[in-house]
């Protein structure tokens, strides 16, 4: 009787109470009938219970694979922008103070709208490297 579900356990007192030819008329026997039928409803409910209990763990897990597959998705592109040469600059927004992070190409357009207040952000580098005498970009040109 172990190994049976609630259902099944309910069933086999069910039967045994039937077995017994209880009168229908005795005190007795209509106590027993109803606590037999409370637990036939205590053991649908249960069995219901568990049913969407196992239903709402099936969607967890296909939630936690798919957070799971999203996860690795964004921290491998941040190893790989990790492990790209192109160096990042941080500039702070005179007007919002945000943090900006560019990388040299957009430094190299000279200006940006800030994306946190829309603040125009211009930047002016003076080549101060010792290979010429030039104003602009310069890629070590000799």
């Amino acid at each position: 009787m172990d190994n049976m579900t609630i259902c099944e356990k309910v069933a086999y007192i069910k039967g045994l109470a039937e077995g017994l030819e209880l009168d229908a008329n005795d005190k007795n026997s209509k106590v027993l009938k109803a606590i037999i039928e409370l637990l036939e409803d205590v053991a649908l409910t249960v069995e219901d219970l568990e049913d969407g209990c196992a239903e709402l763990c099936e969607q967890i897990d296909a939630v936690d694979e798919d957070l799971s597959n999203l996860e690795d998705y964004v921290y491998d592109d941040e190893e790989d922008y990790e492990d790209e040469d192109d160096e990042v600059y941080e500039v702070t927004c005179p007007a919002c103070n945000d943090i900006v992070y560019l990388d040299e190409d957009m430094l190299a357009e000279g200006e940006i709208a800030c994306p946190n207040c829309g603040t125009n952000l211009e930047f002016d580098f003076d080549c101060d490297c010792d290979c010429c005498d030039c104003d602009s970009d310069c890629d070590d040109k000799e």
